[in-house]
């Protein structure tokens, strides 16, 4: 636990149903002409347009980019950015996944402080001014983008994952509206939902938690273990999809102020040579993952053991942390999570760079903060073990 703590989060979040009415109003108080980042999926189901509207009612001018298309890159980047200089808007707003929302990150930044992306990277360079104010529009309950001051972007001349960390990356303002939600799919509700309990889980178990990111972790954990199920075999519930996006935005929050741990060290370097979305990525490694941390943060592990079987009031700790990693087995299981060859990576392919992947997790610093640190040796090994991960199979004792 970290002896000093600080907690950051936007300055105002808009929470529940049609709380996306709100963004002209929220766009008005920051700003006259705004750049929309979203991508074509979003301006097919209507959110750009109605989004467009809400800000004209509020006088508010706006141009959209929707060139984000999945991981989000340093060519998105520069794209969307080329376009707020060009049309001097002053806001950004992001409408979509967390690829949307930590392109527009980015924008907001060098909008006002210039550079490529990756001088932001590792502290090399930080914001000397204040960003762009950008509001973050959330339409999946996964990354938790627009409660963190964290953007992830590919570096497309060397395929490593950035992950950049500073306060000035927070958006000004969060509207998280379930009724967004609702056009979720099932294979996305459930691999950003996966992705959610992996943010809280970390959160948790890392070594940089403290208090007030332990309160927020706990809840979120409470409500994506009792609603993820639900969401997914029943898209249209609108009580499981709120209790997934406040989970999400909550999970968000507690990681950004106590960081992600292992998982997320390994995910990235799969996302930036496989193409697998992140969300995908953690889960195929949370329960491994889990496994290998397990004995190192028993009493931890034990809480969301106990949060998956409030029956069993009289688990031992050793028990109920067990009892956690054979229940995210079964989730995964239950949301059909492949693994990394069921998504169709090439053996060979994966196993002639997980060397290289194993330095660029050890180089983004996550994995120092999981439980049990892992050497470059145990993470290529972890590496060999999720490729083929049975998530059916009985999980180790001890």
């Amino acid at each position: 636990m970290e002896s000093y703590a600080v907690l950051r989060m936007p300055q105002t979040i808009n929470y529940g149903r049609h709380a996306f009415e709100r963004v002209g109003e929220e766009a008005a108080e920051r700003g006259q002409k705004a750049l929309l980042i979203t991508d074509k999926v979003m301006q097919e189901l209507g959110y750009v347009s109605e989004g467009r509207d809400y800000l004209t009612k509020a006088g508010v001018e706006s141009i959209t980019y929707t060139g984000v298309d999945s991981e989000p890159t340093d060519t998105y980047v520069s794209e969307a950015l080329e376009m707020f200089q060009q049309h001097r808007c002053d806001i950004v707003i992001s409408i979509g996944g967390g690829s949307c929302i930590d392109t527009a990150k980015a924008v907001a930044v060098l909008g006002k402080n210039g550079g490529y992306i990756g001088d932001y990277m590792g502290g090399k360079n930080t914001a000397q001014f204040a960003p762009a104010p950008h509001i973050a529009i959330p339409t999946t309950a996964g990354t938790g983008s627009e409660a963190t001051d964290v953007t992830i972007i590919t570096n497309t001349s060397n395929d490593v994952k950035m992950m950049i960390k500073q306060p000035a990356f927070m958006p000004d303002a969060a509207i998280v509206d379930p009724l967004l939600t609702l056009s979720s799919p099932k294979h996305v509700t459930a691999a950003t939902g996966i992705d959610a309990l992996s943010h809280a889980i970390e959160a948790y178990i890392s070594r940089k938690a403290h208090p007030m990111t332990d309160m927020i972790a706990l809840s979120a954990m409470r409500l994506i273990v009792t609603t993820i199920e639900t969401a997914y075999d029943t898209g249209e519930n609108l009580d499981a999809r709120e209790s997934m996006s406040l989970g999400s935005m909550q999970a968000g929050i507690a990681f950004s102020n106590s960081s992600v741990c292992l998982v997320h060290g390994m995910s990235r370097p799969i996302g930036a040579l496989f193409h697998v979305p992140h969300g995908y990525s953690n889960a195929m490694l949370l329960p491994a993952i889990l496994e290998y941390s397990k004995a190192y943060s028993i009493e931890r592990l034990a809480d969301l053991g106990r949060i998956f079987a409030k029956e069993e009031e009289s688990l031992t700790d050793e028990d109920a942390a067990q009892l956690a990693v054979d229940s995210v087995k079964k989730l995964c299981l239950k949301l059909n999570i492949p693994n990394l060859c069921g998504w169709g990576i090439d053996k060979q392919e994966f196993e002639s760079v997980i060397s290289k992947m194993a330095s660029d997790a050890l180089a983004s610093g996550s994995p120092a903060n999981n439980p049990r640190i892992p050497e470059q040796a145990e993470i290529e090994e972890l590496y060999k073990d999720c490729f083929e991960y049975d998530f059916s199979s009985k999980s180790k004792v001890g």
